[in-house]
């Protein structure tokens, strides 16, 4: 008897060991596979309008304070759906989330892309932002709660990867579709070519939406919730697929956390039977919700937090303004080279964007037809292409404890000065080189700043706090897109002295921000 309660305390395992016993392979592969979708999702949402507009100003009339607009309803969507997602995702699991919400969402994407005016295409932009915030940063969590510290800042780095590949392929999809002249009516609604672009851009959603069906919750998230028997069964059935083993060989039989209260916590029980019972339930988990807010607003989590929102809305205020205007910029670059203009420094290039609402008619439609040339988006794919490179370029370099922890300080250092070269920048060329170093450092600090995220706080906290820093990222690009139209009616100097300023501002955030991101999840 002795001998069998000691065989059983040996076999108890914390989440760490449980996930290293399960090891890397198969299953790993099929899940990053069904989250690549998801990933590359946010960035269509994110991007897609930034495409169109150079194609769609003449369709909707667009001015430039209309076009930050439509750049930043998207992320206005996200910033109010932050918190409803992660309380949602921390209470009712990872895996509902993946699924309801890439499927409302991809709904969303399609009557964006039936609007006929600018009015209904913010409103169903917004609604988009609203969803997809939920499953992207769900995802994140999702895939780390997968993975032990071995492989977990791998991990962090293919989200990027799936990012950056996701800003590949918007412009090479735009390249391929953008150009084509379609024009056909369905009863009293016109359709564009660009609205076809943006049905299309609703399919990985939809695919990822349908992919985790197929995918089990969150051992970690049941762990944390006291569904020991279920979180087991989910780690054996990542043991035999990896393996290629029986589920009953999986060598831990025990779960154990570093929390006493929530290790010798009993299963939850199973789905409720009646509407009393289900209301009871969903009281008591709302109510477990906002207890987890509150260490968030107590030492040592608050000071960091604050930190770390503040960063993030400064690199992301900056980023984002730069990458969803890098289309028209460049789309007015190559206008200017097909006029002959030899002018095409970025002070005459911000000066006759601000000026195109007051060309007339035939002016204004001669520039639409040049912007429907494929040649406008050679560079967007280039600059992303880059991206991709840059982060295959990083992976080998994060097994290094001293560059995994400093690399967000060295980049962010770097972005200052290249923020302040795009102001110098006198040809096409010029500023596809800079705007691609630039786009791919900040890539990197931003997913570093979630990797360093997912190790600083613990799981009842992890996707809440996830949300708020894509929050307060998209507070950035929300002001960003806004501002920048502003800032190019003053002086050609002021968007490139605001942006300086707000890399120096987020730079001096990183140095004193201190996180070892191989230490275990807590």
């Amino acid at each position: 008897m002795a001998d069998s309660k000691k065989n059983s305390d040996d076999a108890a395992a914390d989440f760490e060991t449980a996930i290293a016993e399960c090891g890397f392979g198969l299953f790993n592969i099929l899940m990053m596979c069904c989250a690549a979708p998801c990933l590359m999702a946010m960035v269509f949402s994110a991007s897609a309008m930034s495409y169109v507009m150079p194609t769609a100003e003449c369709d909707l009339q667009l001015t430039p304070f209309d076009k930050g607009l439509l750049n930043a309803v998207t992320y206005g969507g996200m910033i109010l759906g932050a918190i409803p997602w992660g309380f949602i995702a921390d209470t009712m699991g990872r895996r509902v989330v993946l699924i309801w919400g890439g499927w409302i969402d991809g709904i969303f994407v399609l009557c964006a892309a039936l609007c006929q005016d600018s009015t209904q295409l913010m409103v169903f932009k917004f609604l988009d932002g609203l969803i997809i915030c939920g499953p992207f940063a769900v995802v994140v969590s999702y895939l780390a709660e997968f993975h032990g510290k071995k492989h977990r800042p791998y991990v962090m780095l293919f989200v990027g990867l799936c990012v950056s590949a996701g800003a590949t392929c918007v412009p090479i999809l735009a390249y391929l579709l953008l150009p084509v002249h379609i024009l056909f009516s369905v009863g009293k609604m016109n359709f564009h070519t660009w609205q076809i672009f943006l049905m299309v851009t609703a399919l990985p959603i939809l695919i990822s939406g349908f992919l985790h069906i197929f995918l089990p919750e969150s051992p970690k998230f049941l762990m944390a919730q006291g569904q020991y028997n279920k979180a087991l069964e989910s780690l054996q059935r990542i043991y035999a697929v990896n393996k290629r083993k029986t589920r009953d060989s999986y060598p831990v039989k025990h779960l154990t956390d570093a929390t006493p209260d929530r290790s010798s916590a009993p299963d939850r029980p199973l789905q409720p039977t009646s509407r009393w019972e289900r209301f009871t339930q969903a009281k008591l988990k709302f109510l477990e919700g906002v207890g987890q807010l509150r260490p968030m607003f107590s030492k040592p989590y608050l000071c960091i937090s604050l930190q770390v929102y503040c960063l993030h809305f400064c690199q992301i205020m900056c980023v984002s303004s730069v990458r969803l205007w890098l289309p028209q910029i460049f789309a007015t670059m190559h206008t200017f080279e097909l006029q002959g203009i030899n002018d095409t420094s970025m002070c005459n290039v911000l000066d006759h964007n601000s000026q195109v609402r007051s060309m007339d008619s035939e002016s204004m439609r001669q520039e639409c037809d040049l912007h429907m040339d494929p040649g406008i988006y050679k560079d967007n794919i280039i600059v992303a292409a880059v991206g991709v490179f840059g982060f295959l370029m990083i992976f080998p370099l994060m097994r290094i404890p001293l560059v995994a922890n400093h690399i967000l300080k060295v980049f962010l250092f770097v972005c200052v000065f290249l923020a302040g070269g795009l102001y110098f920048a006198k040809s096409a060329l010029v500023t596809m080189i800079i705007a691609s170093v630039y786009v791919t450092m900040m890539g990197v600090c931003a997913t570093t700043i979630i990797s360093m995220s997912v190790v600083m706080f613990p799981t009842l906290m992890r996707t809440m706090v996830l949300m708020l820093i894509m929050t307060f990222g998209r507070l950035g690009s929300v002001a960003g897109n806004i501002l920048l139209p502003v800032f190019m009616q003053i002086s050609c100097h002021a968007p490139f002295l605001w942006l300086v300023a707000l890399m120096s501002i987020a730079f001096i955030f990183s140095v004193f921000l201190k996180v070892d991101v191989q230490q275990p999840l807590a």
